[in-house]
């Protein structure tokens, strides 16, 4: 506990304080003070690439290829398993932590991060698809940080066969991979609890065992992603809509106050603006992942044309979670009388906001959407979790098939238990993964530019 309460403070607590106006103070964190720069570079390099290059997005996330290789992915399907991770826990338990301790405020910095972060999603994700290779255990492709960081400091002539910061950057990862198993496992079996009174084991077991059927079959992940994420997400969206166009007529009060509170101006004088702009700009980093280097480890996997059309879908990915679905959460929220919600935090206030909009259904519906975007996370993170693996432990079944056991077994403990510390790991997890990927991503970003660069320069981007 000590161990982790160090490192948590180490990545995430106020490493530099900001005295502001009226008392108050901004406390930057680490993590804060290395993604919100490098995203704001990033933003520079590509020229504000989201705005610029958006609608290419969508014309490459709806174009169809067949694949060459065998068992590979198409680059729709990469985004595919990110957005899985992605529109995971970050979208309903991480919106629902950062409006419980920062505000409505909270959500415009969740926006702010989010389209810093498109620019360095599209980074990563370029190098990763420079790096990829081959991959002898499940065919097609594999690759991600702990690749690119390796031809980063192993010249191609040494003796060495790994080096020290991918190795440390794989751990991190499969550290907080296990830690946010636990924290799937507690969301579901507490969900289904409030809505259906299932206790927690049998939850538990029914997730565990559907988990176990997927993940211990070599190609299984892919296909079950096609249909759930899709699904989940249009759910999600459209029952959002709907609440949205019942209540439209807040909808003008609910964005004053959001950018109100998101600016501190009765913050300030409270005190309390750093926790707006710190729970915004944290949680909107754990949720879109931009930076942390996990997405990078499937768009490696993707068979595609060239390596700046998997960024570009991954950049379209990071909308896609935060500008779109977590403002879903959050609107959900906002929309319901502050009255029937002040004091609620966790799940609590998400299926109370659930309850005001749609009765007893809404409960049940968040309930069971949790349930998919949860599993669907665990799915995902067990994809990022294979090149990691083998980069540690070499080219064995052994290894993969013991990682996913002791996922396994994290997501049946943690339906069982809640563990206060459980958040911190998954946050502390990512952070190094963080800090290792930035280690090699700003060296290397020369790469992704002129990968860009390179692409725009094509047929295929020109039209010519």
């Amino acid at each position: 506990m000590k161990i982790i309460t160090f490192l948590y403070n180490l990545l995430w607590g106020d490493l530099i304080t900001l005295p502001l106006p009226g008392g108050s103070s901004v406390g930057l964190s680490l993590l804060v003070l290395i993604l919100i720069p490098a995203g704001i570079y990033f933003t520079i390099r590509t020229r504000f690439l989201l705005f610029r290059l958006f609608p290419k997005m969508l014309k490459i996330a709806t174009e169809k290829k067949k694949l060459s290789e065998k068992n590979s992915i198409s680059g729709m399907q990469a985004l595919i398993i990110s957005t899985a991770t992605r529109v995971g826990m970050g979208n309903l338990v991480g919106v629902v932590a950062a409006i419980s301790a920062g505000g409505a405020g909270a959500v415009f910095w969740m926006w702010v991060t989010a389209l810093l972060g498109s620019s360095t999603a599209f980074a990563e994700a370029a190098l990763a698809q420079i790096y990829k290779e081959k991959d002898p255990l499940y065919g097609g492709f594999r690759g991600g940080p702990a690749y690119y960081i390796h031809h980063l400091f192993i010249k191609k002539k040494s003796k060495r066969k790994r080096s020290v910061i991918a190795m440390l950057f794989a751990a991190s990862g499969l550290i907080c991979w296990c830690g946010i198993s636990q924290v799937i496992g507690n969301s579901v079996s507490s969900a289904f609890e409030n809505a259906f009174q299932i206790p927690p084991l049998y939850t538990t077991l029914i997730l565990v065992l559907i988990a176990a059927v997927i993940v211990l079959r070599k190609y299984a992940t892919v296909k079950v992603l096609d249909v759930v994420v899709p699904v989940m997400a249009s759910m999600y969206f459209l029952f959002t809509i709907f609440i949205i166009i019942k209540n439209a007529g807040q909808i003008p009060s609910v964005f004053q106050q959001i950018f109100a509170e998101a600016f501190g101006l009765r913050q300030v004088a409270a005190g309390g603006f750093g926790a707006v702009l710190m729970n915004g700009a944290k949680r909107g980093l754990f949720s879109n992942e931009a930076g942390s280097g996990s997405a990078p480890c499937a768009a490696a996997a993707a068979e595609i044309s060239h390596p700046a059309k998997e960024g570009l879908l991954q950049a379209f990915g990071v909308f896609i979670d935060t500008i779109v679905i977590c403002s879903c959460s959050a609107m959900i929220m906002l929309l319901a009388p502050e009255e029937l919600t002040r004091g609620l935090i966790g799940m609590d206030l998400l299926q109370t906001a659930m309850h005001y909009h749609l009765g007893e259904f809404g409960v049940i519906f968040i309930a069971v959407i949790l349930w998919l975007f949860s599993f669907s996370t665990f799915i995902g993170i067990l994809f990022y979790a294979r090149p990691n693996v083998a980069y540690l432990f070499g080219d064995n079944w052994l290894s993969q098939t013991v990682y996913k056991l002791l996922a396994l077994v994290m997501l049946f403990i943690g339906g069982l238990a809640a563990y206060t510390f459980v958040w911190d790991l998954g946050d502390i997890g990512i952070g190094l993964m963080t800090v290792f990927n930035m280690i090699a991503l700003i060296p290397l970003s020369g790469q992704a530019i002129d990968s860009l660069r390179d692409y725009e320069q094509t047929k295929e981007m020109t039209g010519r």
